[in-house]
C-alpha cells in the first residue's frame, strides 16, 4: 500500500453524504462514519498541517509520516473496533499584547482522527448553514464577509449596527447543548462517541491533567465545526426564522466564527434585538460581553449641523462613512489601530531576536510579512493605512539593525541606501471592489 489517497473516491463519498443531507433536510443521518476507510485517512493526514507544534506524545508530522501506511492502519483499527483513546491537549501560553494567550496543541494524529470526522460533519452541515455565515467554511473568507456587510449596508443607505462580543466562546459551550444541537442531524454512534471523547480528552498543562466541562477541544481540528455548528442554531437559525419576520424593517446577519454584526434599518427594531440577545445566549450558556456588545449609529452624515456617525470594528477594519471621488457618501473600511499596534509589536520582536542574521535573510522574511500584511489588509480604500505600516517597518527594521552593536547605529539616510539593494515590497490593493465589479 502507498501512502496516495484516492481523492475521487472520497470526494465521491462526500458528496454523497451531502446528498443524502440535502434529501433528508428534516431526518437524522444515522450512518456516516462507516465510510472513513484507509483512504479517507490519507485524504484527512493530507489536509492536516504539517508545521504545527507536537502533542503531548512529542511525535512530529514528520516521524508520523515515516510509517505513515502502518500509523493509519493503526488508526483505522482502533477507530473501528472503538479503542481508539483521545490523548490530553498539550497547553502552552504564547505571548499576546504585553500578556499571554494559552492555545492547546492536540497530538500531530489526533488532528488526523478530528479532520477525518470534521470532513464528515462539514459535508453534512454544508447544507444547513446559512449564507450569514462565512467562518470556518470550505469556499468562503473574512473578505467575503467584509464584501456581504457593504453591500447590505450600502443598499439600505446606512442605519445601525449591532456589534457582537461573546466571552470566551470556544471555552463557553456547554457540552450537554453541544451534543443535543449535533443529535438533531448526525446520530451515528461513532461520530457521537468520537466528538465526546475530544470533548471529554482534558488539558495538560505544567504536568498537571485538568477535564474542562465546557467548551470546545482546544486547538482541536474538529472545534471551528462544532463552534459553527452551536451558534448556527444559537444565532443563525434564530436570526433568520424567527426575528427578522417579527421586525418591522430590514434587517441582516453577518458572521465569521464567533464575531458577528447585526445591520438593522430602524433603530427600535436594534433596540428590541438588543434586549432579548442576552437572554436568548444565556439559555445556551453564552454570555455577551456588557461593554464590547454595543449598538451604533452607522449612516452618512447628511448636514453640517448632524452629530458624526460612530465608527466600529469588525474582522480587523475599522467602518467608517466617507465620501467617494463623486461627492457620494460610501461606506469605507481601514485597518483597526489595535491590530496596527499589534502587528508592528510583532514586527519589532521579530526584528530584535533576528537582527544578528543575515541581511538577505532578514529581507526575505520581511519582505513575506508584508506581503501576508497586504494579502489580507489590501482592500480598496486602505492604501493609507498599508503605506503607514511599510513606513514602520523600515523604521524598526532600521532600529533594530542600528542595535546590533555599539558601532553598528545606521542613520536613515544610510538606511535608504541599504533599501535601494533590499527594498521592501510597496504597498498594494489585493481586494479591490472594482475589480470584482469589472472582472
Amino acid at each position: 500500500m502507498n501512502g496516495t489517497p484516492k481523492p475521487a473516491e472520497v470526494s465521491t463519498k462526500l458528496q454523497r453524504i451531502a446528498e443524502l443531507a440535502r434529501q433528508m433536510p428534516d431526518k437524522a443521518l444515522t450512518s456516516l462514519a462507516y465510510r472513513i476507510d484507509i483512504d479517507w485517512l490519507k485524504e484527512a493526514y493530507r489536509r492536516t498541517r504539517k508545521d504545527g507544534a507536537s502533542g503531548v506524545d512529542g511525535q512530529t508530522a514528520e516521524q508520523y509520516a515515516a510509517n505513515l501506511d502502518g500509523n493509519l492502519e493503526s488508526l483505522l483499527t482502533r477507530v473501528k473496533t472503538a479503542s481508539y483513546r483521545a490523548p490530553p491537549v498539550k497547553r502552552v501560553h504564547i505571548p499576546k499584547d504585553g500578556g499571554t494567550r494559552p492555545i492547546g496543541i492536540p497530538t500531530f494524529e489526533d488532528k488526523v482522527l478530528q479532520r477525518a470526522y470534521a470532513m464528515v460533519l462539514e459535508a453534512v452541515y454544508e447544507q444547513e448553514f446559512l449564507d450569514c455565515s462565512y467562518g470556518f467554511r470550505p469556499g468562503r473568507s473574512a473578505h467575503q464577509a467584509l464584501d456581504a456587510f457593504w453591500k447590505q449596508m450600502t443598499s439600505m443607505g446606512g442605519g445601525w449596527v449591532l456589534e457582537l462580543d461573546i466571552r470566551d466562546y470556544f471555552g463557553s459551550l456547554e457540552h450537554s447543548q453541544l451534543r443535543q444541537l449535533i443529535e438533531r442531524r448526525v446520530r451515528d454512534g461513532s461520530v457521537l462517541r468520537h466528538v465526546g471523547k475530544w470533548l471529554k480528552a482534558g488539558v495538560l498543562e505544567e504536568r498537571t491533567l485538568w477535564h474542562p466541562e465546557m467548551g470546545t477541544p482546544q486547538g482541536g481540528v474538529i472545534s471551528p465545526v462544532l463552534a459553527n455548528i452551536y451558534l448556527h442554531e444559537v444565532l443563525d437559525v434564530w436570526f433568520e426564522r424567527e426575528v427578522k419576520p417579527r421586525l418591522k424593517g430590514r434587517a441582516f446577519l453577518i458572521r465569521y466564527a464567533d464575531d458577528a454584526v447585526l445591520g438593522f434599518s430602524l433603530e427600535e427594531d436594534a433596540q428590541r434585538v438588543l434586549e432579548v440577545l442576552p437572554k436568548r445566549f444565556a439559555k445556551y450558556g453564552l454570555t455577551l460581553h456588557p461593554e464590547k456588545t454595543r449598538l451604533v449609529r452607522f449612516a452618512p452624515k447628511r448636514h453640517d449641523d448632524d452629530d458624526d456617525p460612530d465608527t466600529f470594528d469588525f474582522l480587523g477594519f475599522t467602518h467608517y462613512w466617507g465620501k467617494s471621488r463623486k461627492d457620494k457618501p460610501i461606506i469605507k473600511r481601514k485597518t483597526a489601530s489595535k491590530r496596527l499596534r499589534r502587528s508592528l509589536t510583532r514586527i519589532s520582536q521579530w526584528c530584535r531576536l533576528h537582527r544578528h542574521d543575515r541581511l538577505t535573510t532578514q529581507h526575505q522574511m520581511l519582505a513575506r510579512k508584508l506581503r501576508g500584511h497586504y494579502g489580507y489588509y489590501g482592500i480598496t480604500g486602505n492604501i493609507r493605512m498599508l503605506t503607514k505600516y511599510c513606513h514602520a517597518v523600515e523604521r524598526l527594521w532600521q532600529r533594530w539593525l542600528s542595535r546590533r552593536s555599539q558601532r553598528a547605529k545606521i542613520k536613515w539616510e544610510r538606511f535608504k541606501q541599504l533599501l535601494r539593494v533590499f527594498p521592501l515590497p510597496p504597498p498594494r490593493i489585493v481586494h479591490s471592489i472594482y475589480r470584482v465589479a469589472n472582472p
